[in-house]
């Protein structure tokens, strides 16, 4: 149920344009201009811009828009109130908006939204100094008001890194998870997927066409901002990684977004990405080795996490955590407690200080100190790569402290034997070679529809007739699996068609596409059918 009925105008403005379209959806008999919605999402939060004086005309108000688009990609524009918070109250539970309010509108909405847990914070931008303290302290949502553009972008980045920090993809493995061996259903899916993955995208090729690939898929789906792209085009190369993955043009994001939901046509475009950032990772890890002072080495993250994720590491105290993407940490436990403490004020998350303790007599993941690579000149900042697992140590509250917990963290290493042999269980899971791991893996776990949407994308990838058919058969097997046998069959059939153009009339493969038709048919009760590409297998 909408919160509030009125003329509706929303304006989205994604890159430097905005398609209009009339919005027949309205209430009222008045026309409403909203462009087309992108056609993926890129990351789990959007950029809202509430103003009812909007003026696209205003040069003052572009360089506005444009100064707020570098913090990304797409910005959506409201100039009703109403709009604004329908939109908001529509949204999608776990998809967190941040919200910037013109003026004296901010009277007006903040009594309707102040309670709508899509809403991550409010940032007020006011041309006049005239807002009280006291009225903006009233609502929780409020983060803080801002009479320049530069300091409301500066908050917005802060806000956003709050955000990504605390929702970096993570897996738990408790101890008894760790030694059974039976099924690997057991297991969280992103441990296994993620670690798969990274082995499969450093030990492939990664040429220009990568990137020239991510940047279309960049353009097409507003992932970055027109700007960043083009300077993404000019400028990336391998040894840049670093600096771009911490500069803030939301790259950052979209690689912790597709890693956390598992988005696989996301994961192979940035591919060539997370390789380079592995690779300069690992390169400086060699060159800093021998200027490690001490061991252990201490370093801290400061996060949130929501309260089921926080039950699931207090059952995991003594087997195995891994952060699903590549992570950062600090030297400065102050600084990584400030990000705690920030999350712990919210009512939903509880703020975790990790301090995590890293062997460098062991053999583990690569980590670098990134001030010189990186774009934030920050002392202290560490960096390693991508899936590193931890094992869970003391989980103790905070003294003095609401909804605080220190959490301590042993690095593991490479010939640790439960891990290895966990790893190894998993590979043998997966079975193939390639691209063609992951799918096997999503298969065996009865994860049909990542494994169709994987196989959608490498089928639009590869333009060998062989690797065609595989994916044309493996999407057999998919539809088969869910029951859409009509699907299941054209599939089928289109690998055929491949493997008689190409293979011999008694090569055994045919068999094996003869006899996979004719078990759908059989299912389908189809038998005269069934029976005919049986004797054809034959």
């Amino acid at each position: 149920m909408s919160r509030s009925e009125s003329n509706h105008k929303k304006i989205r403005i994604s890159g430097s344009e905005s398609n209009q379209n009339a919005d027949t959806s309205s209430k009222s008999t008045a026309t409403s201009n909203i462009c087309q919605p992108r056609q993926r999402m890129t990351e789990k939060y959007l950029l809202l811009w509430v103003d009812a004086s909007i003026d696209q005309t205003n040069e003052d108000y572009e360089n506005i828009l444009k100064q707020i688009r570098t913090i990304t990609g797409d910005v959506n524009v409201f100039n009703q109130r109403d709009t604004c918070v329908d939109f908001l109250t529509d949204a999608q539970e776990d998809i967190k908006s941040f919200l910037v309010v013109k003026d004296a509108m901010f009277r007006q909405i903040m009594p309707l939204i102040d309670d709508i847990p899509q809403l991550d914070g409010v940032y007020i931008f006011n041309n006049i100094e005239t807002l009280h303290e006291e009225w903006t302290k009233e609502w929780q949502k409020v983060k803080s008001v801002h009479t320049n553009i530069g300091d409301l972008c500066q908050a917005l980045r802060i806000g956003i890194k709050q955000f990504n920090q605390d929702s970096i993809p993570m897996s738990f493995i408790t101890a008894n998870e760790m030694v059974s061996t039976d099924n690997l259903n057991q297991l969280e899916p992103t441990f296994m997927y993620t670690q798969i993955f990274k082995e499969i995208l450093l030990d492939m090729q990664h040429d220009e066409q990568a990137i020239k690939q991510f940047i279309a898929y960049c353009r097409k789906n507003s992932s970055l901002s027109p700007i960043n792209i083009d300077r993404f085009e000019k400028e990336y190369h391998a040894q840049s990684a670093i600096w771009w993955y911490t500069f803030p043009s939301n790259i950052y994001s979209m690689l912790n977004y597709a890693l956390r939901i598992l988005d696989a046509d996301i994961i192979i475009t940035m591919g060539f990405f997370i390789c380079h950032l592995h690779r300069q990772i690992q390169q400086l890890y060699e060159q800093q080795a021998n200027s490690y002072a001490r061991n252990p080495l201490i370093v801290y993250r400061g996060q949130g996490l929501m309260k089921s994720d926080f039950e699931k590491l207090l059952k995991a105290k003594g087997g195995l955590m891994s952060f699903n993407n590549f992570l950062s940490t600090s030297k400065d436990k102050d600084v990584s407690l400030k990000f705690a403490e920030c999350a712990s004020a919210k009512p939903d998350t509880i703020g975790i200080l990790f301090i995590m303790s890293i062997d460098l007599c062991l053999k583990s993941i690569p980590f670098a100190y990134i001030k010189e690579e990186s774009y934030f000149d920050a002392e202290g900042e560490i960096l390693f790569s991508m899936h590193t697992v931890f094992r869970v140590g003391a989980i103790q509250p905070m003294e003095n402290k609401n909804q605080l917990y220190q959490v301590e963290l042993q690095s593991t290493s490479d010939d640790d034997q439960q891990l290895r042999i966990l790893s190894d269980r998993i590979r043998n899971e997966a079975g193939g070679t390639g691209r063609q791991r992951i799918g096997g893996l999503l298969l065996n776990l009865g994860q049909f529809n990542k494994a169709e949407e994987l196989y959608n994308v490498l089928l639009e990838q590869t333009s060998d007739e062989g690797e065609k058919g595989f994916y044309y058969n493996q999407l057999g097997i998919v539809h088969s699996k869910q029951g859409a046998n009509e699907k299941a069959i054209w599939y089928y059939r289109q690998r055929l068609e491949i493997q008689e153009k190409t293979l011999s009339s008694n090569h055994p493969d045919l068999a094996t596409s003869h006899s996979n038709i004719g078990l759908v048919y059989h299912q389908m009760g189809e038998y005269s059918k069934a029976l005919s590409f049986y004797e054809k297998a034959l």
